[in-house]
């Protein structure tokens, strides 16, 4: 499985969502966009062309989008609010906590330029907290795709689901590896088989962990690569099968080591099957500006990283 994991072109995730919401709106007339003074950055363009009279333009005021959001819900629409994912969830989180998340309402949160790969906008910008702020919230669904495909797929799956959803993705061109399919909130997709460790990544670090996959197996390192696009709710049962058989863990994701995809599995892992585990992750440190590649670099979630935490934890094992 592992020889057919190869990249088909390149995109953003974001692109993946602007493609996505695009094709969401054709289908279903209740679909509403809103957006904080971003609309060319999620995207939207095609949306606003096609579909006018069902777009918002808030301008930079992020509480009132949630606000509005949360009012069109009642009236059974389904709001996708857009903006980067700073604004989304850091500069609004009372916002959401108050008028989302405690009454339940269908708001789906669109949020774009998410970890270090936003680059050269450097430290305000890049948000790396939000997965674990938005997975805290009583009700909430995270999801974190990996590439343009699957966040394609899972803007039109959170229509389909009832209750107030965080979509985060990204900005850079990055490599396309999934097919086309059916997105499942809440089940992780099996992208390699393994025996040795099991590798859980998410979002961009997905494709940094497949690479790294490839160079252990040229060692007879054996990888079994699990993609985690729904951080809440989590596949325990996937995770745990997997686990079963390699009893090594490694987790890889564009966040802060605390809080996000990594502390979920360490906490499932305590009261289930106690493992040895290594997160790669950034480390209780806040971004700065550069290219995706060099923050990547810098800050520990390069392909290298993977390996170093592969091999750390298998001496661990």
């Amino acid at each position: 499985m592992l020889d057919k994991l190869v990249s088909t072109g390149k995109n953003s995730t974001r692109d993946g969502f602007g493609v996505g919401i695009y094709e969401l709106a054709k289908q279903n007339p209740d679909v509403v966009a809103l957006t904080a003074d971003l609309a060319g950055s999620l995207r939207l363009d095609d949306f606003i062309k096609d579909f006018p009279d069902r777009f918002i333009q808030v301008g930079i005021a992020e509480a009132n989008m949630i606000g509005l959001a949360s009012g069109l819900s009642i009236g059974g629409k389904i709001p996708y609010a857009t903006t980067f994912a700073n604004f989304a969830t850091g500069r609004v989180y009372d916002q959401i906590r108050q008028s989302v998340a405690y009454s339940h309402k269908n708001v789906k949160i669109c949020a774009s330029h998410a970890g270090v790969t936003l680059g050269e906008d450097g430290a305000t910008h890049q948000i790396l907290e939000d997965l674990g702020m938005m997975k805290m919230l009583p009700g909430f669904t995270v999801i974190n795709p990996c590439d343009f495909e699957q966040t394609r797929q899972a803007t039109l799956a959170i229509a389909e689901h009832y209750g107030p959803v965080y979509l985060r993705f990204g900005r850079p061109s990055w490599p396309i590896f999934t097919e086309p399919f059916k997105f499942e909130i809440g089940k992780a997709i099996l992208m390699s088989e393994g025996t040795d460790v099991s590798i859980f990544a998410t979002g961009h670090l997905m494709w940094n962990a497949i690479e790294a996959a490839k160079k252990l197996a040229a060692e007879g390192i054996s990888c079994e690569l699990i993609n985690i696009h729904t951080i809440k709710p989590l596949d325990e049962e996937a995770i745990l099968d997997s686990v079963s058989k390699t009893r090594a863990v490694v987790t890889a994701e564009e966040h802060q080591m605390y809080g996000g995809l990594g502390s979920s599995i360490a906490q499932l892992l305590a009261r289930k099957i106690p493992t040895p585990m290594e997160m790669v992750a950034v480390n209780d440190s806040f971004g700065e500006s550069g290219t995706p590649i060099e923050l990547l670099t810098k800050y520990g979630l390069g392909v290298s990283d993977v390996v170093t935490a592969i091999k750390k934890v298998l001496a661990r094992k």
